[in-house]
């Protein structure tokens, strides 16, 4: 039998993941036709810790996204405010949605835009 000397050993430490990234990567993994082995060894990560991060996710409810799709260029008009403050118009009925951002940025969107793309605009206007 032999003596291990345990005082010497250095500790693995455990690597911390950002959330953001957990969800990115099983968000990678809920993609039709990924492995989720081939998606753990590009983000440099354990699959069991993607089975385990994915099996989270799913009890939590935490909603976890189809994977990213292609990046798309999306029609945006920004449109200053109007200098009469003082008489509001009467809305008009249309299919028309406008989103105000941050309170200097206003984004119209017609009943045939693509939900996805929506959020990646909105999501770039919130980061400024």
């Amino acid at each position: 039998m032999s003596d291990v000397d345990t005082n010497g050993a250095e500790r693995r430490r455990n690597k911390r993941w950002p959330d953001a990234l957990k969800r990115e990567i099983v968000a990678a993994t809920l993609a039709p036709g990924a492995s989720v082995s081939i998606v753990a060894r590009q983000y440099d990560v354990n699959a069991n810790q993607v089975f385990a991060w994915r099996r989270r996710y799913r009890e939590t409810g935490v909603p976890t996204a189809p994977a990213l799709s292609t990046p798309a260029l999306v029609p945006v008009t920004i449109t200053p405010e109007p200098e009469d403050k003082a008489a509001p118009a009467e809305p008009a009925h249309s299919d028309t949605i406008e989103i105000e951002v941050g309170g200097d940025c206003r984004v119209r969107v017609g009943s045939d835009f693509d939900g996805r793309a929506l959020k990646r605009v909105l999501d770039v206007l919130r980061k400024r």
